[in-house]
């Protein structure tokens, strides 16, 4: 029985062994295809003067959604001096907005994230030792943001900075200093609309899945981070099609876009994503999701004070 047992369990090695080989020559195969797919799209994208929205531009390879294009096309229009990106929370970096930068275009890059699994998947993927790639495992913070970006000895200009970290995004952006990205693009809350300037309070130990277990709770709204954007010397340009992203270029090189209003360029999320009290998705879709978080604390900027999210607009 031992002899039978371990011939099995040889032959049950081999297969999943070829199994796991064909799964990894596949999705090589999907990649290379993938990126050949984008530079017919990117040379159409450069010969575009105008366009009516980023969604125009829009494809993915790498990015959760359509902001692989529309980098693409941000870029055909404006010099970078520096190639150099920071990305923001990102997970284990095998959908994000600036992979297709790193390996398609060969910038330098900087990735962020808090989750410690995440970051050592990073380092045994073959593009950590192919690319300029510096991955760090930190939780990030107001008071440690700057700090981080300096260790990799990465400042002032740069080319692209990405933040989504479901939370702090508002208040991590107001923090950086250490560098003076060209394009930023910027995680807003659908659920939080497009009528007023709001985000959630700072807290350095936000986690959204703890805030509220509906996983509504997060983030600022469009205005807020346009209002932000506008000080910190940035012109808003667009959301991507889906309402997730909101992208900004630098004042001094944003003359070859159409800047927009918050209300212009709002795009509301379709995505149903909101969690009952039992950690089941309960669909709530629309203005109902607000109705969900409506209770809870809400930083409003045009105010500065905070005050439950059902008053917003009640004065």
């Amino acid at each position: 029985m031992k002899m039978l047992k371990k011939i099995i369990d040889n032959f049950r090695g081999f297969l999943l062994g070829e199994f796991s080989y064909k799964v990894d020559v596949t999705l090589k195969n999907t990649e290379v295809n993938s990126l050949l797919l984008a530079k017919l799209h990117m040379q159409k994208i450069k010969e575009q003067s105008n366009i009516n929205s980023l969604k125009d531009v829009e494809f993915k390879v790498f990015s959760q959604w359509g902001e692989d294009g529309i980098i693409q096309y941000i870029l055909s229009k404006i010099p970078i001096e520096n190639e150099i990106f920071i990305e923001i929370g990102m997970e284990n970096y095998t959908e994000s907005n600036t992979r297709f930068l790193l390996i398609n275009d060969n910038w330098k890059g900087l990735i962020i994230d808090g989750n410690s699994k995440s970051i050592k998947y990073i380092k045994s993927d073959p593009i950590y030792w192919k690319h300029d790639l510096t991955a760090i495992c930190k939780f990030i913070t107001r008071e440690n943001i700057n700090d981080l970006i300096a260790s990799a000895g990465i400042s002032g200009d740069i080319g692209l900075l990405s933040i989504d970290i479901d939370g702090n995004d508002y208040w991590i952006w107001d923090a950086i200093t250490m560098v003076s990205p060209r394009i930023v693009i910027c995680e807003y809350n659908t659920v939080l609309g497009d009528d007023y300037a709001i985000t959630i309070p700072y807290d350095p130990h936000f986690i959204a899945t703890q805030a509220h277990y509906s996983g509504l709770y997060f983030g600022c709204s469009l205005p807020a981070l346009c209002k932000l954007a506008d000080a910190k010397g940035y012109d808003f340009i667009g959301s991507n099609s889906v309402g997730v992203n909101a992208f900004f270029v630098r004042k001094d090189l944003s003359q070859p876009f159409k800047v927009v209003t918050p209300q212009e360029g709002y795009i509301e999320g379709k995505f149903r994503i909101s969690k009952d009290k039992y950690g089941s998705l309960s669909y709530v879709s629309g203005r109902d999701r607000l109705g969900v978080i409506a209770d809870l604390k809400i930083y409003d900027l045009e105010l500065g004070a905070t005050r439950p999210l059902r008053e917003v607009g009640g004065d």
